[in-house]
């Protein structure tokens, strides 16, 4: 399959992981937390997270793959397109059960989503699995794909996400992302869902309220 078709697979995989997965993911959630919130700011977590044990295991894979085939194909001037030919015929070979275990880990020491514990993140772990797997794919890519750093409180990038229903559309910060931007290199090729709240990063000072 060409770089460009299997491209074209994972951003389906992708798309399909916002529509459908991630809806199932809330569901399972919305059994032990009632704040809607809540349930968006896990999943949102569990994806980055996923995103970034993903792409350490890439990493470590590809530097086994490059060992293996050192002996074999050392000072050849194809090394490089001979790693990247086995990295793609065995995408099998990725233990994504090992990345889901490294996520909820993660997962359990993330103070905006671990204090009080209000569930068991292994309830995620289909989800979590799935996300692994296409972002380890996506490292794959040439050039690879990404998601795009988000934190509370930044300008909202109209370029990059859309507002959430519940969104105030003349807030100018993010309150918090529920699903990441995807990039390629500096360019956007999907984007995320942010919401945005007027004021809601406002701290009066002690003693003093707005007027109304």
């Amino acid at each position: 399959m060409s770089n460009v078709a299997r491209k074209a697979a994972l951003l389906s995989r992708f798309s399909d992981a916002y529509s459908q997965a991630r809806l199932d993911a809330q569901c399972l959630l919305r059994r032990c937390i009632d704040k809607a919130e809540t349930v968006q700011r896990i999943i949102y977590i569990a994806t980055v997270e996923a995103f970034h044990v993903a792409k350490m295991a890439f990493r470590h894979f590809k530097i086994r793959v490059r060992k293996s085939l050192t002996p074999s194909l050392s000072g050849s001037s194809n090394f490089e397109d001979a790693v990247s030919d086995y990295i793609i015929c065995h995408l099998d070979l990725y233990d994504s059960q090992s990345s889901v275990h490294d996520v909820i880990r993660a997962m359990n020491v993330n103070p905006k989503i671990s204090f009080p514990p209000e569930v068991d993140f292994c309830l995620l772990s289909e989800f979590i699995q799935e996300i692994c797997c296409i972002a380890f794919a996506m490292q794959a890519l040439d050039p690879p794909l990404d998601i795009a750093f988000g934190a509370d409180g930044e300008i909202f990038n109209d370029c990059k996400y859309r507002r959430s229903y519940d969104s105030d559309f003349t807030a100018p910060l993010v309150l918090y992302h529920v699903w990441p931007a995807l990039m390629e290199n500096d360019c956007v090729i999907m984007k995320g869902e942010a919401v945005t709240k007027r004021g809601a990063f406002v701290r009066w000072p002690s003693g003093r309220a707005p007027l109304l």
